[in-house]
């Protein structure tokens, strides 16, 4: 009897080692399996602290000035056509983007002035103009453009489609990836939109911004401008060249600035008044009137 009640114990503590050495085993392959989670979110969230301070970086980047003037050189390419004359460009942040061209040097030729309301173009040599909302230009409306678009576009900087200002806590939906010579390409995705940004790695300093509209229907619209030639205003760099290309699906028009002597200036009306004697035109026209300055 003892020898059979010693084999059953021996039998029991047997199963009972088994029974915690698989548990064992199965809680070892759990932290494992655990630990690789973890260490998977904790890379993930390195990440995404990594990405958004870059971000927040490019984004401090941006002038903190209220007015940016400036001399400029303009110059703008329509299929074989090509104009080149001098002018000033006047913006008054969350207001106001002027370019005022002028003929011989000193005469207005041209005026183009971007409010949130609406485009103004102004042929001043045959008293014509064009005033409209951007739903009413193609390619604003498709491609989602609006003033603040345009502004931030004008200005060197972040941007989120439909609104004001892009604040910290829209950043969380920009993705960013390595490209080539130091470079992190920043993007945006919005249906058929898409947004690009170019930026130096080391500077957080926008190089280009592309914004894109895909639709196999009407065609695609493209807007593509390049920054260089960086300068120091009001303790931000800001970029005195600005090329800027516009495709869409019938033609291709390239405009290029070189601004000059930039300043803050706040002494200028921020609307255009006309007189009586101007007449509004389409923009066809229009444009056709500024290529002949």
């Amino acid at each position: 009897m003892k020898s059979l009640r010693f084999w059953k114990m021996t039998a029991l503590a047997v199963a009972a080692v088994m029974m915690v050495a698989c548990s064992s085993s199965r809680n070892l392959e759990k932290s494992k399996d655990e630990a690789a989670m973890e260490a998977v979110a904790a890379a993930q969230l390195a990440d995404s602290l990594q990405r958004e301070a870059y971000l927040q970086k490019v984004n401090d980047n941006a002038q903190h000035a209220r007015f940016i003037t400036s001399k400029v050189k303009f110059s703008v390419e329509v299929g074989n056509r090509q104009m080149t004359l001098t002018g000033n460009l006047k913006m008054k942040r969350d207001d106001v983007i002027r370019l005022q061209l002028m003929a011989f040097g000193f005469v207005e030729a041209g005026r183009l002035e971007f409010t949130k309301e609406y485009v103004l173009i102004v042929d001043r040599i045959n008293k014509q103009y064009l005033k409209v909302p951007y739903a009413q230009l193609d390619f604003f409306r498709n491609s989602g453009v609006d003033f603040y678009t345009l502004q931030a576009l004008f200005w060197n900087e972040l941007f989120q489609p439909g609104k004001a200002h892009l604040e910290d806590k829209h950043l969380k939906k920009y993705t960013t990836a390595v490209g080539v010579d130091d470079e992190v390409v920043i993007s945006l995705e919005n249906d058929k939109l898409s947004y690009r940004w170019l930026t130096d790695k080391q500077k957080a300093r926008i190089k280009m911004t592309n914004v894109r509209y895909a639709d196999y229907l009407r065609g695609n619209y493209q807007l593509n401008w390049d920054y260089s030639e960086f300068k120091m205003n009001n303790r931000k760099m800001f970029p005195m060249q600005h090329k800027v290309t516009f495709n869409t699906p019938d033609k291709e028009v390239k405009l290029e600035m070189m601004l000059n002597y930039m300043g803050n200036d706040e002494d200028w009306e921020p609307r255009t008044e006309l007189s009586g004697k101007y007449r509004q035109m389409p923009i066809d026209d229009i444009l056709r009137r500024f290529m002949s300055l």
